[in-house]
């Protein structure tokens, strides 16, 4: 499930029915802004929320700014944008404080099953990516087997767990906290992340603990954790937790697990902190800094990006990336080029969360995204690492016994490895062309905003006739290349179709430089 999925379509909508119309009178405005808060609602931002928010974009709306624009109606969606930046925290995002001298302090509170245990070790291993040295602590010794479960994420992200007691109702949770100090000065980490315990709802008890960890270890951070998919419940609990304790910023978990997303768009406007983080998956990469405006461009469905940029850049080896480019400028591309590229694509984790980064993706392309079986790309790197180093460098010489030897090595059928073939060679290509001056694209995708052939004109209804091929980009990179036309997306996947909103000149300068161009 998409994030925000259902809000965003709702919002688009509402703001696509002024492109049609060149003059925008007062009725335009009021039915525009009765249709977001109604998409507001809906996703249950709280109500105070959804009153400021529609009266702010009314008001401007019917203001100069839109009156004079020579475009009114994307006047009002720049309106709109302005507005989701500003509840959601405003333009600059807020980094963690560090301690002047370490270690510094960061305490996770938050209710039961918010997910604090598995933030905690998202953080650390984002720290650990900082050059930091982390330390959890297993504060939290009321929930069944919650100690062992911090240990196996300790584990999985590489850092160490102070777990000194079983928990399980067993220990002082305010001494154990007290000597994770002591015990991270010794060991010099100079991040410790202190992992309370939660309550299925807000009581003294809860807030009486968590106050009294505070005390004996004087936090540079306290971070409300925080469940997205509670709704308007979320600014109850982080009033609650507010007052009761205090924080000093906010983390949603489970971003992907719901499309309402209203305690995101609710919970920095009424509690005045800032959100700093977002877990947007299972995994402990799913993680990323929360930038109030990019979140903002995603629910408008103008992509995100910068963090797709940064996304891949941690993934790809620059060096790598400005040899491949030369590589296709000069068609010496090979399927060795094509193989590392897919290690690449598989190393980046969750390619369907980075193409959903890209602009213009509509509702139907994030369908059938949702439905792409990333397996295929185990199958294709199967068929390339069971062919010879001749084969890889020069595939013209794969005659039927050598395709039948590859199939019969990679698990797969013949169709398979020549579907491959005709695949990779479209690829390449439309890499060549995107070389010799097109959009860039990310390595291993295709180019940024290019769209299907099968959207509108003569040409499209030629390539709607016969067999249908997938209207996602990245899922029809690898389907069987139609034949008598020209290749419409990039091996494991092209831009978004028909996408209305492309990168900026300052992102494209990014992309440039990660590119080496």
């Amino acid at each position: 499930m998409a994030m925000f999925g259902n809000l965003s379509d709702r919002l688009v909508e509402a703001l696509s029915n002024l492109r049609s119309k060149g003059r925008l009178t007062a009725a335009d405005i009021d039915g525009t802004v009765r249709e977001i808060r109604r998409a507001l609602l809906e996703a249950d931002v709280a109500l105070p929320v959804v009153k400021e928010f529609a009266a702010h974009v009314r008001e401007r709306a019917l203001g100069d700014e839109v009156n004079r624009a020579l475009n009114p109606a994307q006047q009002v969606v720049k309106i709109v944008n302005d507005e989701l930046v500003r509840i959601l925290g405003g333009e600059e995002s807020r980094s963690l404080t560090f301690a002047k001298r370490p270690p510094t302090v960061i305490m996770l509170v938050g209710l039961q099953g918010a997910g604090k245990t598995t933030l905690a070790g998202k953080l650390s291993k984002w720290l650990a990516g900082q050059k930091h040295s982390p330390m959890l602590v297993a504060a939290d010794l009321q929930r069944p087997n919650a100690v062992t479960q911090l240990q196996i994420v300790a584990e999985q992200a590489g850092v160490p767990v102070f777990a000194p007691e079983p928990g399980n109702g067993v220990g002082d949770p305010v001494q154990v906290a007290r000597d994770a100090m002591r015990i991270a000065t010794e060991k010099l980490h100079d991040v410790v992340i202190i992992d309370t315990a939660g309550r299925l709802g807000v009581d003294e008890e809860l807030m009486r603990q968590a106050r009294m960890i505070k005390e004996a270890t004087n936090p540079d951070e306290v971070l409300f954790t925080i469940d997205s998919m509670i709704g308007q419940d979320a600014v109850a609990t982080a009033q609650a937790f507010n007052e009761g304790v205090g924080f000093s910023g906010v983390v949603l978990t489970k971003l992907d697990g719901d499309a309402r997303g209203g305690a995101a768009l609710s919970v920095a406007q009424t509690t005045g902190k800032p959100i700093l983080f977002a877990s947007t998956g299972e995994r402990l990469d799913d993680f990323e800094v929360f930038h109030p405006d990019r979140m903002a461009s995603r629910i408008l469905n103008m992509g995100d990006v910068l963090s797709l940029i940064e996304q891949a850049q941690k993934a790809f080896d620059e060096e790598e990336a400005r040899k491949t480019a030369e590589k296709i400028a000069s068609d010496q591309f090979t399927l060795e080029d094509f193989l590392v590229q897919m290690q690449q694509i598989r190393k980046a984790g969750n390619f369907k969360k980075m193409i959903g980064m890209l602009p213009g993706m509509d509702r139907n392309m994030k369908d059938q995204l949702e439905n792409f079986d990333e397996s295929s790309l185990v199958h294709i790197e199967a068929i390339i690492q069971s062919m010879t180093p001749l084969e890889r460098k020069n595939p013209k010489v794969l005659n039927g016994s050598r395709r039948a030897r590859i199939a019969r090595g990679s698990g797969t059928e013949v169709k398979d490895v020549n579907e491959l073939i005709k695949r990779f060679e479209a690829s390449a290509k439309m890499m060549k062309t995107m070389a010799r001056g097109a959009m860039p694209g990310i390595p291993g995708m295709g180019p940024m905003g290019a769209g299907s052939p099968a959207r509108g004109g003569k040409k499209g209804k030629k390539a709607a006739k016969g067999k249908k091929f997938s209207g996602n980009p990245a899922k029809r990179g690898l389907e069987p290349a139609p034949k008598e036309s020209k290749p419409t997306g990039a091996a494991f996947g092209a831009g978004a179709g028909g996408a209305k909103a492309g990168p900026t000149p300052e992102e494209l300068e990014k992309l440039q430089k990660f590119l080496g161009r």
